[in-house]
């Protein structure tokens, strides 16, 4: 089995365009509906509006926080690079890149314009030097 996650946003482009500048990662649909983010060629992300009519089950875009509970996670063989993309981008930089000793990498923490968390991981074991900014 592997994930495929699916959010809902209210701008789709605005969405994509955050997500590549972000994170790196590339359109492969592109679209005001839907979109679809790899990381090379794995599906790593999908956006859907939240005007879905198909997808009734997507949500409520007036509750708040959006995804309350869930964390966008995604691990990065080069996290120092993932976390200067980031700051790069303008991302809201929720923790900045520091080590999780208990995971035994580092990480750091982001919020999405529409206000998912999202969290970039270094490898197992990547608790090298962190360079503080």
């Amino acid at each position: 089995m592997t994930p495929q996650p699916m959010i809902a946003v209210h701008d789709v482009e605005a969405s994509s365009r955050w997500y590549q500048a972000a994170l790196g990662l590339r359109s492969a649909h592109g679209g005001t509906e839907y979109e679809m983010l790899m990381d090379g060629d794995t599906l790593a992300l999908q956006l859907h509006h939240w005007d879905a009519h198909e997808h009734p089950h997507l949500g409520n875009p007036a509750l708040r926080p959006l995804g309350n509970g869930t964390v966008l996670w995604f691990q990065h063989a080069a996290v120092d690079v993932a976390y200067q993309r980031a700051q790069v981008a303008g991302a809201t930089v929720l923790e900045p890149l520091h080590i999780n000793p208990l995971a035994q990498h580092r990480e750091f923490w982001l919020r999405d314009p529409d206000g998912y968390v999202v969290v970039v991981a270094g490898m197992h074991g990547d608790i090298g030097a962190v360079a503080d900014a």
